[in-house]
């Protein structure tokens, strides 16, 4: 793996999610994680002290002029706005999902970088695991045959009862289709490429939920936002399949381990959690009596931070990284298609441009 400056990064938002981005990042040498910040000091000075790096206030932050990458683990609904300042003060910025919690938000980012020639980066980029980057292989050196159909299912019953802070899973810019549909969809993106159309229905299945989670215990939450959403795609290649997200259901009957299957005309592929790295594939062909574990084709280990390393690395190398600002953003116009199509009772056709990343060399990121 060749050598690289590092690059300087500050985090802003101290959060649990930010433990496994610090941790990951560790074992990187592209990157340096320098500071952090949030919004409760406590938070930031916890973190600092765990993980040997500086807490600081965001504007601190945000002027520090060795800061080139900010990694921006605040709630969805600052995303874009914090993405936005970040642009303002000339770093290229990584988001966790969604990019925004509606199209003018990711749009409006998108358009800012590209102005100042800066970059945008977005989770998931659990799609760079081997799990998912074994099943594209696959799917592109023709195991499956003709891909002709997909189920994908994310069921479950939601976050009150486990989240410390769960009300905002149900506001605008939650729900399950914006929590875990960036996982799903950005996996079938990858596998299949950009969608034609979509359709969907959304419904508010739990209208009232009681937090039974400390510290909010005993607290209510009413949901401003659809908490079951099902869907149908048909991509440009002509592959048409059925995706669902809902947090108002209890008894799940699908395989978790392997929520996302393809079927083509010569084989089935059974295709691991979109929200883990290295999770086995199962292959049947036409004519085998059972599914098989199918090796690896791409390298294993890695973890939350994978799609930060590897944005620095193509800042230094001048290549596209892979868990890029327009893919999320072509997450983020079918998700919204999703919940337009339930509205309108007409099918929606994206907008937003996509172009499949290219595929992680055995050798690892560099």
């Amino acid at each position: 793996m060749a050598n690289h400056r590092p690059v300087k990064v500050g985090i802003i938002g101290c959060g649990a999610i930010s433990g496994a981005y610090l941790k990951m990042a560790r074992n990187f040498p592209i990157l340096e994680v320098a500071l952090c910040a949030d919004l409760d000091p406590d938070a930031a000075r916890a973190k600092a002290t765990e993980f040997g790096i500086r807490p600081v206030g965001v504007v601190e932050l945000l002027a520090d002029q060795s800061i080139e990458l900010v990694l921006n683990l605040t709630v969805p609904q600052a995303h874009a706005g914090l993405a936005l300042r970040c642009t303002e003060a000339g770093k290229h910025t990584y988001s966790e999902k969604p990019l925004g919690i509606n199209r003018a938000e990711g749009q409006q980012v998108m358009t800012a970088a590209e102005r100042q020639n800066l970059r945008v980066g977005c989770a998931p980029d659990t799609f760079m695991g081997a799990g998912i980057q074994t099943a594209c292989r696959l799917v592109n050196d023709g195991a499956i045959g003709r891909p002709v159909g997909f189920t994908a299912f994310m069921l479950g019953p939601g976050h009150e009862s486990w989240h410390h802070n769960p009300d905002f899973y149900y506001q605008p810019g939650g729900g399950p289709m914006l929590d875990m549909g960036p996982y799903y969809l950005t996996a079938l993106l990858n596998l299949l490429g950009p969608i034609r159309r979509l359709s969907g229905m959304a419904t508010v299945a739990i209208p009232q939920r009681i937090i039974t989670s400390k510290p909010k215990q005993g607290q209510t939450i009413t949901v401003r936002t659809p908490d079951h959403v099902v869907g149908t795609i048909e991509f440009i290649s002509g592959v048409t399949g059925v995706i669902a997200t809902s947090f108002a259901t209890f008894f799940p009957q699908y395989d978790s381990a392997h929520p996302i299957t393809l079927y083509g005309d010569g084989g089935t592929l059974k295709v691991p959690d979109p929200n883990q790295f290295d999770k086995p594939v199962l292959l049947r062909k036409v004519g085998d009596e059972a599914f098989a574990e199918m090796p690896f084709t791409a390298p294993t280990g890695y973890g939350r931070a994978v799609g930060l390393a590897d944005m620095a690395y193509a800042l230094r190398t001048d290549r596209p990284h892979r868990a890029s600002g327009q893919q999320a953003l072509a997450v983020l116009d079918a998700m919204m298609g999703f919940l337009d199509s339930s509205a309108t009772g007409q099918a929606y056709e994206p907008v937003v441009p996509y172009t499949r990343p290219a595929l992680i060399p055995a050798d690892g990121l560099q």
